[in-house]
């Protein structure tokens, strides 16, 4: 972690380049302050997680992005969300730690009295009635690594790497549904069986065992329910297979069934713990906590469980009645289950996916555009790669990765290579982001000017660095693609030889690496050369899969820029912007989709949809989504309470015109207005 004194004020930065600006306009260093250690001490288990650094020093005011942000007195322990409150609290004369959930956390130790609010929904802001001592923390979300165990490359070498995947776990109560509860899981490397002290230590015993049957393919399945429940994994015969808990034994059956009760095990223990957490020391509640009396169970009889026996409450109780009232699932991966892709699992655990086995059918020829637009497409002049698609078939979840042989449509294309990828760029920290637009064809001049407008939009508050390119020859494309950078846009045209240059094609297959964390080749065919950079060094990047109109790829390439500086993960930032076009699925994502390249204002940017309803009244239908973060929560500030949701929760309100003007004012996201896309400030003038 790396902290700096700006002009505005404290700005903190981890390594994904994630940061936090507070600001200070009356900053003096080096008080003697009260101390965030001494807080954490006197609240125990109520604590939240220690900052990896601090710094005193006096003001009257602090600023912060508008993120969560909670205030516990440590007099009484008792903890207040600003949301809650109505966006305004006075805190009379107490000793207070405030904690704001920024993409990087800030904490604050100071003495009231003091007001926090949140005006215009802009900012949040810390006033004291005077210049007064308080020290200031700042807590990465970037996890350090807890080990490797190594397994011999057989099904019993397999469950033994899954039965300490509950190292992920931070806790054994239901908060280990918050996504700061859980960590990373241990790699997985293979040879004789090593399982290191620290990584044994770090796995707590559940007294929960999963039985399955000696392959593969029900491993891989079982993963992310074992790493949650923190359960031993067993080899059985597979009429022995099933969840053995508090000295209960639940029969699980066979494939074809056996991946679809596994996920819902999994979506039935990890939503009531979300819902039995509101009896802990963090939570204040969400608006499905309700639901518990309706199946039998109080929260505060079940929080202080075992395990085991939460696990044993939980499948007692008629869960199908109220499942449909709970979020849809974030993520579901399709993972063909080889031993090469063993490596994957301690990547995509610790965000508790659905694992399910990949099955696919050829794409007919008559679900793609007449291609007698050919004329009309951005002109290569010369072959582009052809591609043999598959249709996925897709089980329940919100965002689909595909980890299995086939180019799919409608989900990313993910990679071993791509998960390993991200450790390649943990180094930075307190760098600027580095973007760098590459136009190689004059004649697409406006997409490049846009997209380069909406990355410039977001630099200051962002910290980014953008460059501009053009014409470059094939040495100088390869030298981009082999110096670090955090986002490439390529503009221009793909062949099968490669990426066009002003002197030949560039084909990735040439480079020695690619330093280029994430990319958009926004030209015809590029999916080839895009696999090839994460290959060869990258996390993730956005592809064509076939030739694409040049109107729409201009259309495509600036609000995927647009979307991926304000926060969203690369696979929802590449289908929104696809969206907009009639061609969009010659647009997808090859590595890791889930991947986050900025941070949004709200930490998780929202899907707002917005209709009309009368001459006056207009209906928001909002949802914040996305792959990651199971287990968080939202108030949205279009709420007459002070309520809070789980995220991926489908919210719907219906205002005045007065109410969605200030609604506009503040909203960052794009909004689905008549069918497109449209930021909040052009609906400010066309709609209002």
């Amino acid at each position: 972690m790396r902290v700096e004194t700006t002009d505005e004020g404290l700005r903190a930065a981890d390594a994904t380049k994630s940061s936090i600006t507070v600001s200070t306009g009356d900053w003096a260093d080096g008080a003697d302050a009260p101390s965030i250690a001494a807080a954490h001490e006197r609240l125990g288990d109520r604590a939240p997680h220690t900052p990896e650094t601090a710094v005193s020093g006096e003001t009257a005011r602090l600023g912060f992005p508008p993120y969560r942000a909670t205030v516990r007195s440590l007099s009484s322990g008792d903890t207040t969300t600003l949301a809650r409150a109505g966006g305004h609290l006075d805190l009379p004369a107490d000793e207070y730690l405030l904690v704001v959930q920024g993409s990087v956390v800030a904490q604050v130790r100071f003495d009231g009295p003091a007001t926090l609010s949140l005006p215009n929904y802009e900012r949040v802001v810390l006033s004291l009635p005077a210049r007064a001592p308080v020290e200031v923390g700042f807590v990465s979300r970037v996890a350090d690594g807890v080990g490797t165990v190594t397994v011999p490359r057989t099904p019993q070498g397999l469950a033994t790497a899954v039965s300490v995947f509950g190292a992920v776990n931070r806790t054994e109560t239901p908060d280990r549904t918050y996504p700061s509860m859980r960590g990373p899981a241990p790699r997985v490397e293979f040879g004789a069986t090593d399982v290191p002290s620290e990584v044994r230590e770090r796995v707590a015993r559940s007294g929960v065992e999963l039985a399955v049957p000696p392959d593969p393919k029900h491993l891989f399945v079982a993963a992310p329910l074992a790493a949650y429940l923190d359960a031993e994994v067993t080899l059985v015969d597979p009429e022995r297979a099933a969840l053995v808990a508090d000295g209960e034994r639940w029969p699980l059956p066979g494939f074809p069934a056996f991946p679809d009760r596994v996920a819902g095990l999994l979506r039935r223990v990890f939503f009531l713990d979300c819902l039995v957490r509101v009896a802990g020391p963090h939570d204040e509640g969400v608006d499905q906590v309700p639901l518990l009396s309706e199946v039998g169970l109080d929260a505060e009889t079940v929080y202080p469980m075992s395990v085991a026996e939460r696990v044993g409450a939980y499948l007692d109780v008629p869960f199908e009645s109220i499942s449909d009232r709970l979020p849809d699932w974030h993520l579901s991966m399709y993972v063909k289950p080889t031993f090469d892709h063993v490596a994957a699992l301690p990547h995509l655990v610790p965000d508790l996916p659905f694992v399910l086995p990949p099955d696919a059918t050829d794409l007919e020829s008559d679900e793609w555009l007449d291609r007698s637009l050919s004329d009309f497409y951005r002109a290569s002049h010369g072959d582009v790669a052809s591609i043999d698609l598959v249709r996925p078939t897709l089980g329940p979840g919100r965002t689909h990765g595909w980890l299995a042989d086939g180019v799919p449509i409608d989900v990313f294309k993910a990679t071993t290579a791509a998960y390993e990828n991200r450790a390649r760029y943990l180094d930075a920290a307190g760098e600027p982001l580095s973007v760098t637009a590459v136009l190689n064809d004059s004649r697409m001049r406006d997409e490049q000017d846009d997209a380069a407008a909406r990355y410039r939009e977001h630099a200051e508050e962002l910290d980014v660095d953008i460059e501009v390119r053009e014409s470059l020859t094939v040495d100088d494309l390869a030298a981009v693609f082999e110096s670090r950078h955090d986002l490439v846009h390529y503009i221009g045209h793909c062949e099968t030889g490669g990426l066009r240059c002003s002197d030949g094609t560039l084909s990735v297959s040439s480079i020695d690496e690619s330093n280029v964390q994430t990319f958009f080749l926004n030209a015809c065919g590029s999916y080839y050369e895009g696999r090839e950079l994460v290959r060869k060094g990258s996390v993730a990047g956005g592809v064509t899969l076939n030739e694409v109109l040049d109107s729409h790829a201009a259309t495509v390439g600036t609000t995927f820029a647009q979307l991926m500086a304000g926060g969203y993960c690369i696979e929802r930032s590449l289908d929104k912007a696809r969206r907009r076009i009639m061609t969009g699925k010659d647009y997808a994502v090859v590595g890791d989709g889930t991947h986050v390249l900025t941070q949004s204002t709200s930490l998780v940017p929202a899907d707002v949809e917005l209709d009309r309803v009368g001459p006056d009244e207009f209906r928001v239908r909002y949802c914040v989504d996305g792959p990651r973060l199971p287990g968080a929560s939202h108030h949205c500030y279009l709420r007459d309470d002070d309520g809070e949701s789980l995220l991926r929760t489908r919210e719907e309100y219906v205002v005045d015109r007065a109410k969605i003007r200030e609604f506009l004012g503040y909203c960052r996201e794009p909004i689905l207005y008549e069918g497109d896309l449209h930021w909040p400030e052009e609906l400010r003038e066309s709609v209002l």
